[in-house]
């Protein structure tokens, strides 16, 4: 994550904290993020040295005016300003990291070769809650190359307990050892 991003990212989190309003910002920064991310081509409007500065901030008047909170759009016209509007999407991670971190939120991402059950989501988020100390926000992606079992990814961190690492690591050892 770039410097920018971080800086720009510290200061609308603590802009955000001082009115309260934390979560209303990390929600309407990812539902933008998201947005941008399916529409490149705005974000490259908003950057084009083809219109001037005032017009790209009218774009952004015209299309946010109303629908986010007033700091967001003055956010965004700021970044546009300063030609940083393509860092937009790693100052909502950033952001979003902030809103983690002050709320003791640890974000998982558990993979696995078949779709967990809400029970086995729920066990595996107090498990996860016990062994961390930190509310759990779990998302699960399927891939099939895991074969079974399961994979966390946390924190930067990987735990993998899915079939295809056990094998990998059997392969391994026998290639590893000596006759």
């Amino acid at each position: 994550m770039s410097q920018v991003a971080s800086v720009y990212a510290q200061g609308l989190y603590s802009l955000a904290r001082e009115e309260q309003q934390e979560k209303t910002f990390l929600q309407q920064l990812e539902v933008l993020r998201e947005a941008f991310s399916q529409e490149p081509d705005f974000l490259r409007l908003l950057s084009s040295h083809n219109l001037t500065k005032q017009e790209r901030c009218q774009v952004l008047e015209d299309s946010f005016r109303d629908r986010v909170h007033p700091y967001i759009l003055n956010f965004m016209k700021l970044l546009t300003e300063k030609s940083y509007i393509r860092q937009f999407p790693q100052c909502c991670k950033a952001f979003t990291e902030l809103y983690n971190e002050a709320h003791n939120i640890l974000p998982v991402q558990a993979v696995s070769a078949v779709e967990l059950s809400q029970e086995q989501k729920d066990r595996l988020t107090r498990k996860l809650e016990a062994i961390t100390g930190k509310k759990i926000q779990l998302s699960c992606r399927l891939d099939g190359t895991c074969l079974g079992g399961l994979r966390l990814d946390y924190d930067g961190r990987r735990v993998d307990g899915t079939v295809a690492n056990t094998l990998s690591q059997i392969s391994n050892m026998l290639k590893n050892t000596v006759l």
